[in-house]
């Protein structure tokens, strides 16, 4: 049984534990639920659509990364509203159904997201100022649904066509700062960016799930190079790393090579990745 004809879940996947996947899915069984699967798992899709029942379950043989991903997701969504949701962010239907109610209440809402906890029931950070104007995330405890200036992209409900409005996420950024991006076009519209009180959720974010160690450290801080790097460049900011890494790209290339001939391995490839980033902007921008 449908709980409702007005919202889809999509969910895009990559190399998370099969574990982590069913824990989420089992909360959305009475939900629309579309997932694209970055890593090209065919057994765990196997696996997936025989315990579930996922409206479409989508592998294309190469990683089109978050944002992206999730554009090619809402291409198939044919309810009003649709809640992007991570993997490791677990919602069960009464919190999704209080998203959804707090969302119909301000006529103003551009997206909304819940209140994050981890296993402990401990607050986690969801809703803060945007990253150039933050020297570190603090978590904070609203009392009563809150408006931010972003919301982290684990969890957001939005209707469809608005977010089709805007043009969607920004796919130049391809894991990071494209929910800063979105939260940035929806608030120049004098939309709000909500986090919901009576909406909870867990949400067990900042741990990679990719098992490779190397793999792991170059997606991380290439993606976080690059789509800061760009982030920054596409809203006029003050751009403090592009400064560092053309002051410091040469030390960066030195390091490499010692780092290898070290057998350091994951410090090498720590800076290869930050490099490849820098490089890669600039052919970007000119």
């Amino acid at each position: 049984m449908i709980i409702t004809e007005e919202l889809t879940i999509q969910i895009v996947l990559y190399e998370e534990s099969k574990d982590l996947i069913f824990e989420c899915l089992e909360n959305l069984k009475n939900f629309q639920v579309l997932i694209l699967d970055n890593s090209n798992n065919r057994k765990l899709r196997e696996e997936i659509l025989n315990k579930f029942n996922i409206k479409e379950y989508i592998i294309l043989n190469k990683n089109l990364g978050y944002s992206k991903g999730h554009n090619y997701l809402s291409d198939k969504v044919d309810t009003k509203y649709f809640l992007i949701l991570n993997a490791d962010c677990k919602i069960n239907e009464e919190n999704i159904k209080n998203l959804l109610q707090s969302f119909k209440k301000y006529p103003d809402c551009g997206v909304i997201s819940p209140t994050t906890f981890n296993n402990r029931f401990q607050h986690t950070y969801n809703g803060g100022p945007f990253f150039e104007n933050e020297n570190h995330r603090y978590i904070t405890k609203i009392n009563g649904d809150t408006c931010f200036q972003t919301i982290l992209g684990a969890a957001m409900l939005m209707e469809k066509n608005f977010f089709y409005s805007i043009g969607k996420f920004n796919e130049n950024m391809f894991l990071f700062f494209s929910d800063d991006d979105l939260c940035k076009k929806i608030r120049k519209l004098n939309k709000s960016v909500i986090q919901s009180e009576s909406a909870k959720a867990i949400h067990m974010h900042g741990n990679s799930k990719v098992k490779n160690i190397l793999k792991r450290i170059y997606l991380r801080e290439f993606n976080m190079t690059y789509d800061q790097l760009y982030y920054f460049y596409i809203n006029k900011l003050e751009n403090i790393l592009l400064k560092k890494l053309k002051k410091k790209h040469l030390n960066y290339l030195f390091k490499i090579i010692l780092n290898l001939f070290l057998f350091r391995f994951h410090k090498s490839i720590y800076y290869y990745s930050r490099i490849s980033a820098y490089y890669k902007f600039l052919r970007k921008i000119n």
